[in-house]
């Protein structure tokens, strides 16, 4: 039983996430399309990426509030946050200060402080893997 609730605030969080992020870049789209499009790694793909990765974001939300689906929610929250990251850590290995395109609260975030928010919520994620898979073999037997 408290495997399931600790899934269930898991799978919470990363949908508020998501919800937030996908809202605030589609509420915020032009300065969202801007962004992108400074970006010298995204600008190729700017036009793509501005509606891609909100749309992903919040098919990844319903998802993880399905309960057949919340496994692949899961590991698709845990991919999109590891690609968040390695661009992430891109930008400070590169040394290019632009700024974050997240949009909102998170955006005020610098990239160091991006970078454990991210890897925060990949660890959350990575425990939630484990606890579903663990949950999917108990109810198996």
């Amino acid at each position: 039983m408290k495997q399931k609730i600790t899934i269930e605030i898991i799978c919470s969080l990363l949908a508020l996430l998501f919800v937030y992020a996908a809202f605030s870049k589609l509420l915020e789209y032009d300065t969202f399309r801007i962004q992108v499009s400074n970006s010298p790694i995204l600008k190729p793909f700017a036009a793509i990426i501005v509606w891609l990765i909100p749309t992903v974001e919040l098919i990844i939300v319903v998802m993880l509030t399905i309960r057949h689906t919340r496994t692949a929610g899961l590991y698709s929250s845990f991919i999109l946050l590891l690609v968040f990251t390695l661009y992430i850590t891109g930008m400070l290995v590169s040394g290019i200060h632009l700024p974050c395109s997240c949009g909102g609260i998170i955006q005020q975030l610098s990239w160091k402080q991006h970078l454990l928010f991210n890897l925060f919520f990949i660890v959350l994620t990575v425990i939630g893997i484990v606890l579903e898979r663990k949950q999917k073999l108990m109810y198996a037997v």
